[in-house]
């Protein structure tokens, strides 16, 4: 009898231990530097929504957030290796779009289950996409564009910085919304894909807004129409694609931050609550606004709000690469 009376407080006690060991955790974490993973280069867009929320959070925590970019496969093998660490909440990723959405559908294989591999922190930014064109394109809008390309696609060619990427798919969607099949030519960036948007030998690129202001203010290629429903704050005065008769035309460029799953809930909390008071701060709001980016409000930023975000953006997602006819890598 006292034998088994010892097993089962032996037992009741290793179960509290383990209750309670997910609360201890969150009351001293963070007690060192933490890694926010950016699956882009150093320069991106990502990489400036990274750095710019990585220093308020480290201020909030403490502790520094460490930015460290990883590029390949499109963007999963920094997402990957996220979802492969311990679940201690010292690595997290930046994902977005294409990282957390498009590839589940466009790759075979993907390296990762964005739905189901995460633990969601919350959704941080939005960004508008804008269809520019090379500077002598003989169309100042998307009217002009559109009955210009339908006469021409066969000798037309627009950019990408890769199959899948964000640029290769809101411009295919743009073809297939106008009726058109234009030639597309891959890059291995944006940047490269720009040059030649530059030199007149590429037609035109979607390029996300906070991109397109340099080339567009100093004159290397010409802005057709915003590729989000609403206009962006980098361009008031550059109507969209649903507003010039590509009626609810919508593509853009969204991110969020994740963690991997398993990571305690009161850590996961704690860090979400950082990232809502980061997203808060008047310094950080005016910074992302000047690089082009809109933060998604309160009631769409909760980690539940992120988790059903992303399971329906794999499934829109879906439908676009599979209209599109993109052939899966």
């Amino acid at each position: 009898m006292f034998k088994r009376r010892g097993v089962l407080t032996a037992a009741m006690l290793s179960l509290a231990m383990a209750l309670s060991m997910p609360q201890a955790m969150a009351q001293t974490w963070p007690a060192r530097p933490m890694t926010l993973v950016v699956p882009f280069g150093v320069g991106s867009g990502s990489d400036l929504i990274a750095r710019t929320l990585a220093a308020r959070m480290g201020e909030l925590l403490g502790q520094t957030v460490i930015i460290e970019n990883i590029s390949g496969a499109g963007g999963m093998t920094a997402a990957s290796r996220v979802a492969n660490s311990p679940p201690d909440g010292y690595q997290f990723v930046l994902g977005s779009v294409d990282t957390f959405a498009i590839n589940q559908t466009l790759y075979k294989k993907p390296l990762y289950n964005a739905a189901t591999d995460f633990a969601p922190i919350g959704l941080v930014t939005d960004q508008a996409m804008v269809l520019i064109a090379r500077k002598d394109f003989p169309a100042n809008d998307m009217k002009e564009f559109a009955a210009y390309a339908k006469v021409n696609h066969a000798k037309m060619q627009f950019a990408s910085g890769g199959v899948g990427s964000a640029s290769h798919l809101a411009c295919a969607r743009l073809d297939a919304a106008i009726g058109i099949d234009i030639t597309h030519v891959t890059y291995r960036g944006s940047a490269q894909a720009m040059q030649d948007l530059f030199a007149g030998r590429i037609d035109f690129y979607c390029a996300l807004a906070a991109a397109a202001v340099g080339p567009l203010e100093s004159k290397q290629a010409k802005a057709i129409a915003i590729l989000t429903r609403d206009r962006s704050p980098l361009f008031p005065g550059l109507a969209t694609a649903h507003e010039q008769g590509v009626k609810d035309f919508h593509a853009n460029f969204w991110s969020g931050l994740f963690l991997p799953k398993g990571t305690p809930e009161p850590v996961v909390q704690r860090l979400t609550q950082a990232t809502m008071e980061t997203l808060n701060t008047p310094a950080v709001q005016e910074r992302l606004l000047k690089i082009g980016v809109t933060i998604f409000p309160p009631e769409l930023r909760s980690p539940a709000q992120a988790k059903s975000f992303v399971e329906s953006e794999i499934k829109n997602w879906e439908a676009v690469i599979k209209a599109s006819g993109v052939p899966q890598q």
